[in-house]
């Protein structure tokens, strides 16, 4: 039996065991555009790439001297903001979807990296993660596209990404004696931090928001080699855990990318014995699809455009 087939003959027997709701519908849904991700291409350097809905029109929009990590889509669809590390450091870049018009987002004074970048609701501004070595800090902050207003949100944390309403964040924090991961909801100002996924369930540096912001998504057990990794969802008050994939074999996984810009998809990477795809499956866990079929090509990073309607945009998250 082929790993495609496997994986999927594997999810298919665990989800009927499980009678799971509908999702709600998104507030504000937009039409589904492009889906981005990061991949190690030939000459050993992490590029990203687009690629649509239906597994086709695969693009590689980055040719960089370096890796580029964690991009996230604009609101509006119109930019991709990612992290470039190179020998020298770790920078914020601002590229249009084909790739072209690279611009370096200003950083925190005298910090030596910024990573793990995502928008803002409006389109205006970034949250990222920014490292000073001289001060051993490393928080989330906040900033507008210009490097003006900016924030210190929270210590010891990365992944930040912003609800759809622009009045809080997320993001995984670390520094437990066990060396997992939780996934914890601040105001975006700051200074009101909930743990809604306990360091227990060691959850992956990815999550998402989805569009009617009631709901999160996350992986558990990202880095425990003795289990298998599946997707859930969880309300953002913490309650309502919802398994999504329900793999136990340790080399069957499942890694979040994002939600749909319409809600009714989660993207994500399936991993079976050293094989990876792209794939997609509803919020409530039904109809697995696959949008990249399992090879050594391994997709990372992943997050869900929206196309604009008639020119104008649609939010996100």
């Amino acid at each position: 039996m082929s790993a495609h087939r496997a994986l999927r003959t594997a999810a298919v027997a665990a989800l009927g065991a499980a009678a799971l709701a509908a999702p709600s519908s998104a507030t504000t849904p937009g039409h589904n555009g492009r889906i981005v991700f990061g991949a190690v291409t030939t000459d050993g350097t992490s590029q990203l790439f687009t690629i649509r809905p239906d597994g086709h029109g695969l693009r590689q929009i980055t040719h960089v001297a370096g890796d580029a990590l964690h991009p996230d889509w604009s609101p509006n669809a119109r930019r991709i903001v990612y992290e470039l590390d190179t020998e020298t450091g770790c920078t914020l870049q601002v590229i249009r979807p084909d790739g072209s018009g690279a611009e370096t987002a200003p950083g925190v004074p005298g910090a030596n990296c910024e990573g793990q970048p995502a928008f803002t609701a409006d389109g205006r501004g970034l949250v990222f993660e920014s490292f000073t070595e001289a001060t051993n800090d490393d928080a989330i902050w906040s900033e507008r596209l210009d490097g003006s207003h900016q924030r210190r949100i929270a210590p010891n944390a990365t992944d930040p990404n912003v609800s759809p309403n622009g009045r809080h964040v997320s993001y995984v924090a670390f520094g437990n004696a066990d060396f997992q991961q939780s996934l914890v909801l601040d105001r975006i100002r700051g200074g009101k931090p909930t743990t809604i996924v306990p360091f227990d369930a060691d959850v992956a540096i990815k999550a998402d928001w989805s569009p009617d912001g009631k709901r999160l998504v996350f992986t558990d057990n990202a880095d425990r080699p003795d289990v298998s990794a599946n997707l859930a969802t969880v309300r953002k008050d913490g309650t309502g855990v919802r398994h999504l994939t329900h793999f136990t074999d340790p080399a069957q996984r499942a890694y979040a990318g994002s939600y749909s810009p319409d809600g009714r998809w989660i993207v994500f990477r399936a991993e079976d014995h050293g094989q990876f795809a792209l794939m997609k499956i509803r919020p409530d866990g039904t109809h697995l699809r696959t949008i990249v079929p399992f090879s050594s090509f391994r997709p990372r990073f992943i997050d869900w455009g929206s196309r604009p309607r008639h020119g104008r945009p649609h939010r996100r998250h």
